[in-house]
């Protein structure tokens, strides 16, 4: 099997996931915007609000914010699944929201 040369990294993200996307960016920047170790996931994160919020049609990213991006999302997923492990019925339910607009973003944008 051929190893792709050239990867595409235009997404069309819908109305919903843009706004998922934007608040995730966000919350990511409060948490590590103080922290110089930090710095690489700030910069890509940061260009990544400014992408989504440039109301383009076509969102441009580079390799290094489409790893980030992808690698943070799936991290999320795996402590949203964990924390929905060990809660009960009520945070579940509430949590499965998120996990289901997560793991639909991440599926459909970022997999393979």
């Amino acid at each position: 099997m051929k190893k792709k040369l050239f990867q595409n990294y235009n997404f069309d993200f819908n109305k919903n996931e843009k706004k998922l996307i934007t608040t995730f960016c966000k919350q990511a920047l409060k948490q590590m915007e103080g922290n110089d170790q930090y710095f690489g996931e700030v910069k890509a994160f940061s260009s990544v609000l400014e992408k989504i919020n440039s109301n383009e049609e076509t969102v441009k990213l580079t390799k290094d914010e489409k790893t980030r991006l992808s690698f943070q999302l799936k991290q999320n997923i795996d402590s949203i699944s964990k924390q929905m492990k060990n809660s009960f019925f009520i945070k579940k339910w509430l949590m499965k929201s998120l996990f289901n607009q997560y793991t639909s973003l991440y599926n459909q944008h970022f997999k393979g």
